[in-house]
């Protein structure tokens, strides 16, 4: 059990400035959860639990990660378990509670894992020493009459989850200006993830969806589903894709013997596969890295209640 230590008067003053939930403190203005300054509530365990962003089915990642765990194991000297949650909300709640102590985060919810659970985001995949990107897509049959985003008002639109950036949040801003409102032109219909936007327009239960765009090239790739079903009537600018967080309250010695773990490590070619050639992390600051998505995030009409 997380035990919440209440702040003293001078040092909520100091910490309650910005976005993260009052239980946790940002006194060198970096956006993310400090560490406790009492070395007592450092967490230090044997075992740590962690996670993979539950966008696709959570057993594709289960066994994708078995050797970086493995390779954690070796590096750490401790007992590495990956958990494979079943959705967001759920994987946010086990870093806030304790329950994980890394885990990665797609990338609206990366905002919502810092603000509400002390997620600190280090490492996000890439290529050489670029950071990998998706785009906001807008897909419909390729058979469909839909060209434009504005023939879509009336229509069966699929989003992903209230947290998404990509599959909820990103259209909410994006969308207006090409003539379509969600809200006001459609009732936004919650398939509960990327895949299955995906799977829902191909088989006709939606007109369109908004997805992310590695997301559907994945499911391209392993031959899901195939590129000439579907048109592309919008395409957004670069996002970054998901973070690996610690939790704000561990050892500051095993955090830096995880980051090392983290970035002395090269993907499998499965794993290379999977992410689209990407061949290892690469460190990130969230203040930096993730800008783009905290302006979704205000400019939204119905933003997360972090």
């Amino acid at each position: 059990m997380l035990l919440l230590i209440p702040l003293t008067t001078d040092a909520a003053e100091q910490c309650l400035d910005g976005a993260l939930h009052e239980r946790y403190c940002d006194a060198d203005g970096d956006l993310v959860a400090d560490l406790p300054t009492d070395p007592t509530l450092w967490r230090d365990p044997q075992t740590l639990v962690w996670a993979y962003a539950p966008i696709e089915d959570p057993a594709v990642y289960a066994n994708l990660f078995k050797t970086f765990t493995r390779h954690l194991e070796t590096c750490l000297g401790r007992q590495i378990v990956y958990y494979p949650v079943l959705n967001t909300s759920a994987e946010i709640e086990a870093m806030r509670s304790g329950r994980l102590h890394f885990a990665g985060f797609s990338t609206g919810p990366t905002a919502e894992a810092v603000n509400g659970a002390g997620a600190v985001p280090f490492a996000a995949k890439g290529v050489g020493e670029q950071l990998r990107g998706y785009r906001v897509l807008a897909i419909v049959r390729a058979d469909s009459p839909y060209h434009t985003l504005a023939d879509l008002a009336g229509r069966r639109v699929a989003h992903t989850s209230t947290l998404s950036n990509s599959g909820h949040l990103a259209p909410q801003v994006f969308f207006p200006s090409e003539g379509l409102v969600p809200g006001e032109n459609y009732v936004p219909l919650m398939s509960g993830g990327h895949d299955r936007s995906i799977l829902g327009v191909a088989d006709g239960d939606y007109d369109m969806a908004a997805v992310a765009s590695d997301v559907l090239e994945r499911m391209i790739e392993r031959g899901t589903v195939r590129r000439d079903a579907f048109r592309i009537i919008y395409k957004s600018g670069l996002f970054p894709t998901s973070s690996f967080a610690h939790a704000h309250d561990l050892h500051p010695d095993l955090v830096a013997e995880m980051k090392r773990c983290f970035f002395n490590f090269t993907f499998t070619p499965e794993m290379q596969a999977e992410f689209g050639g990407d061949e290892h992390f690469l460190p990130i600051r969230y203040d930096r890295d993730w800008a783009s998505v905290r302006e979704v995030i205000e400019q939204a009409s119905d933003p997360p209640p972090f």
